[in-house]
């Protein structure tokens, strides 16, 4: 079964950290580009990030450049965010995402 699975969402503070999680399975994880979406309350999908099978190329949205971090680990099948300088206007659902599927999303709430 083709699966992603986030994990790491949580209530943060305004500049505070957090790093989500993508667990892949079912699949040959290295050979598709991972992104990472999100969906604050009452908007759309809004992509956030991008990084290549490989790792070697990322891309993000200017929302967050410069705050956020994508990194993978193909040995693991892993898909990592690492998030820094944490705004309230981050808050949203995160999902995990590459061609054929998508996670089930993790709750990420920026409030003091």
């Amino acid at each position: 079964e083709v699966q992603l699975v986030e994990s790491g969402g949580g209530l943060v503070q305004p500049g505070g950290s957090l790093r989500l999680s993508c667990a892949a399975s079912g699949f040959t994880f290295s050979n598709y580009a991972m992104s990472w979406v999100r969906q604050a309350p009452g908007k759309g999908l809004e992509w956030v990030s991008v990084i290549s099978s490989g790792g070697g190329s990322t891309s993000y949205a200017d929302s967050v450049k410069g705050r956020f971090t994508i990194s993978r680990d193909n040995a693991k099948n892993m898909l990592y965010l690492q998030m820094n300088s944490l705004k309230s206007e981050d808050t949203a659902v995160y999902f995990c995402r590459n061609q054929i599927t998508r996670g089930q999303g993790t709750q990420v709430t920026v409030s003091s």
